[in-house]
């Protein structure tokens, strides 16, 4: 992690806290995250919970998230949900090109570009996914697929002049006990970095570039203590506040 960076802890509830329940969490991060001044924290709930989780943030340091949006500002697209909507909402982020988004609803590179590119006209900051699956990683096309993934956002991240976040994230290592190491995780990282700073050296050096895959207190320390990571996208962790936490004030004290 560089000093120059503050650290991002991004928390991706999935389908789950659409409900009354996604209060009570916002409500627990909340007040463990009011004494950590170091670290940005962000919470992504399903859309049910957009409204209620943002009256329950308010006044807090925690900011709002959402996990998808639809590329067009508004329309006749039932069922789907606009940048615009969730600035409404209250939200300020939004993850786009997670890899079941990709993998499970077969959005393509250039359907991601144009969902961040959405995301900025709407003023909301795009959190975008990145990573290989574990055929690519065993025939060796990690660093091809993902330099491919960066490519077609290149044009945004010059655009949003190091608001917009990059998230790392293998889908090998999402909910299925496998862990990259940490020589896996930088590899990839620096490789991002390397292909930012080929457009612009200052974008790279601002530009925060998030791990998300199975992070959890017992190892945020050891990946956010990459040179280049930044902080996490944290998935199922970010459904316990007291593990959430814990991976906060790793990225506050590392």
């Amino acid at each position: 992690m560089n000093a120059q960076r503050r650290p991002l802890i991004a928390g991706n509830w999935k389908m789950f806290n659409g409900g009354p329940r996604a209060c009570d969490l916002a409500a627990e991060v909340a007040a463990g995250v009011a004494s950590l001044d170091r670290v940005d924290v962000v919470l992504c709930p399903p859309f049910t919970a957009l409204a209620a989780v943002a009256a329950e943030l308010d006044g807090h340091r925690v900011e709002l998230g959402a996990q998808n949006l639809h590329p067009r500002a508004s329309g006749a697209f039932t069922g789907e949900v606009s940048g615009p909507m969730l600035a409404e909402c209250g939200a300020r982020w939004v993850i786009v090109g997670h890899s079941e988004r990709r993998h499970q609803f077969g959005e393509t590179d250039e359907l991601v570009a144009a969902k961040a590119s959405a995301a900025l006209d709407a003023r909301l900051l795009p959190i975008v996914c990145v990573g290989e699956t574990l055929a690519e990683r065993t025939e060796g096309h990690t660093l091809p697929v993902v330099r491919h993934q960066i490519e077609a956002v290149l044009p945004m991240l010059e655009r949003a002049r190091g608001q917009a976040v990059v998230a790392y994230e293998p889908v090998w290592a999402i909910g299925t006990g496998h862990n990259a190491t940490t020589e896996q995780v930088q590899e990839v990282h620096a490789m991002i970095r390397g292909q930012i700073a080929r457009l612009s050296a200052e974008l790279a050096l601002h530009t925060r570039i998030l791990y998300g895959g199975s992070v959890k207190a017992d190892n945020a320390a050891t990946l956010i203590g990459c040179p280049d990571v930044d902080g996490a996208l944290v998935g199922g962790a970010s459904l316990d506040a007291r593990q959430f936490l814990a991976i906060a004030r790793a990225a506050q004290t590392t």
